[in-house]
C-alpha cells in the first residue's frame, strides 16, 4: 500500500513543476509579449515519466508470475521517479521562501496533500476493506508521500543553496537514513531523504546540463544501457529486492546488515542517474501531441491511484489471460491511456479547485502585507 493548465501561451505550472514558469527554448509567435513560454522538452519528460510511473504501479501484480515483467518494472523503478524528482528540484532553483512563494507552496502543494490523505483515506478502507482505517496528515498513504516530501524539499531550497557541497551533503543524509530505522512513518520521513539526493541535483543543474544529455553520442549510448540494465535486473530479480528502489526502508527493515544501506544508496544513486540522463536523451524537444499534458502531471500522479486501487478491488487481475503476455500488454496500454486522459486540460480544469486553489480568503491581499508585524 506504500510502496509507492494550460490556458493560453503561457500557462502557470502545476505544483511539482517549481514555483517559476520555465521560459520556452523557442517562445511561439502568438505569444504576447513579455510571456513566458513552457519548453516543450520539460513537459515532454514530465508526460512520460508519470506515464511510465502509472505503468509501474498497473504491473505491480503481474510481478509474481512473470520475470520479465519483473525485471522490466525493477528498470523503471529505478529512474521514474528520480527523472520527476530532478526536474523537480530543477524548477525549484528560484525558491527562496518569499511570502508569494511561501502562499504557492501551500495552495499548490500542502492542500492537495491534504485532501487527497483524506480522499485516498476514504476509498480505501472500501477497497481494502478496512473501514476503521484512520486519517492521519502525519503518516502519507499511498501516492501522497510525494506532495509531503516537496514540501519539505522545497523548504530546505535555500539551504542547499547556501552549503558548498550539497549533493555530498544530501547523499550523506541519505545514506545515514538507511542506518535509522527509527525515524518511522511520520511524514514518510523516510523516504523524503533517501530521495532528497536527486531534488539536490537537480538544484544544482543549469540549462547546460540538459543540453549534453540531448547529443546524438548520448541518445546512442543509451541504447545499449538500457538493455544492459535490462539484462542486469532479469538477472537480479530472483537475487535482489526490488523493495531497495521504493527507498522508505531502513536497511534494517529489509533484512540487510547496516552496512548494506549506505552502499546501496550510492550504488542505486549512480544507476539512477544514468538511468535518467539516457531516459532524457530520447525525451523529445519539438512540440509533441502529448506536450500540452505535461502541465498536468501532477493530477495524473494523484488521481490515477483511484484506479488501481479500485482495479485491485474489483479482482481484475484474477482473470488468467491478464497474467500472459498479451495481458501485460494489455494492462500497460490501459494504464498509459488512463494516465492520458487524467492529464488533459478538461480533467485539470474539474479538479483545479483541490489542486491549485486560490484560497483568496485566507491570505493578506498582497504579498508586502506578509512583511508587516502582527
Amino acid at each position: 500500500m506504500r510502496p509507492a493548465q494550460q490556458r493560453g501561451t503561457a500557462p502557470p505550472q502545476t505544483p511539482a513543476d517549481g514555483v517559476a514558469a520555465h521560459p520556452a527554448t523557442h517562445p511561439a509567435r502568438s505569444a504576447p509579449e513579455g510571456a513566458k513560454q513552457r519548453d516543450a522538452f520539460f513537459d515532454n519528460a514530465k508526460y512520460l515519466a508519470i506515464v511510465l510511473v502509472a505503468m509501474g504501479h498497473a504491473w505491480e501484480p503481474l510481478r509474481g508470475g512473470s520475470r520479465s515483467v519483473a525485471a522490466l518494472y525493477m528498470v523503471v523503478y529505478a529512474f521514474h521517479m528520480p527523472a520527476f524528482i530532478v526536474i523537480s528540484g530543477y524548477f525549484s532553483r528560484g525558491f527562496d521562501a518569499s511570502p508569494r512563494q511561501i502562499k504557492r507552496l501551500v495552495t499548490g502543494v500542502a492542500v492537495p496533500y491534504v485532501v487527497f490523505e483524506v480522499a485516498y483515506t476514504l476509498f480505501t478502507r472500501w477497497t481494502d476493506r478496512t473501514p476503521d482505517r484512520p486519517i492521519s496528515l502525519l503518516d502519507p498513504l499511498y501516492l501522497t508521500w510525494f506532495l509531503a516530501a516537496l514540501f519539505i524539499w522545497r523548504l530546505t531550497t535555500p539551504l542547499w543553496r547556501l552549503v558548498r557541497r550539497p549533493l555530498v551533503l544530501a547523499l550523506a543524509v541519505a545514506m545515514l537514513a538507511t542506518l535509522s530505522p527509527s525515524i518511522g512513518n511520520v511524514l514518510d520521513l523516510q523516504r523524503v531523504l533517501q530521495f532528497l539526493p536527486y531534488f539536490v541535483v537537480g538544484l544544482c543543474l543549469r540549462p547546460e546540463h540538459f543540453q549534453l544529455v540531448r547529443r546524438s553520442e548520448v541518445r546512442a549510448l543509451s541504447v545499449p544501457v538500457f538493455l544492459g540494465a535490462l539484462a542486469m535486473a532479469y538477472w537480479a530479480v530472483p537475487r535482489m529486492n526490488d523493495a531497495w528502489f521504493f527507498h522508505r526502508d531502513s536497511a534494517e527493515e529489509l533484512a540487510a546488515p547496516g552496512w548494506y544501506g549506505p552502499v546501496m544508496t550510492l550504488v542505486l544513486f549512480g544507476c539512477s542517474m544514468v538511468l535518467v540522463a539516457c531516459f532524457l536523451a530520447w525525451v523529445p524537444r519539438r512540440r509533441m501531441w502529448f506536450t500540452v499534458l505535461g502541465a498536468g502531471t501532477l493530477y495524473g500522479y494523484l488521481l490515477h491511484g483511484f484506479v488501481v486501487q479500485g482495479a485491485n478491488f474489483g479482482h481484475w487481475y484474477d482473470h488468467g489471460w491478464v497474467h500472459g503476455p498479451v495481458g501485460a500488454i494489455a494492462v500497460t496500454l490501459a494504464a498509459g491511456a488512463v494516465v492520458t486522459v487524467l492529464c488533459t486540460p478538461p480533467v485539470r480544469r474539474l479538479f483545479q479547485c483541490t489542486m491549485e486553489p486560490e484560497l483568496k480568503w485566507a491570505f493578506r491581499r498582497d504579498a508586502t502585507d506578509l512583511r508587516r508585524p502582527l
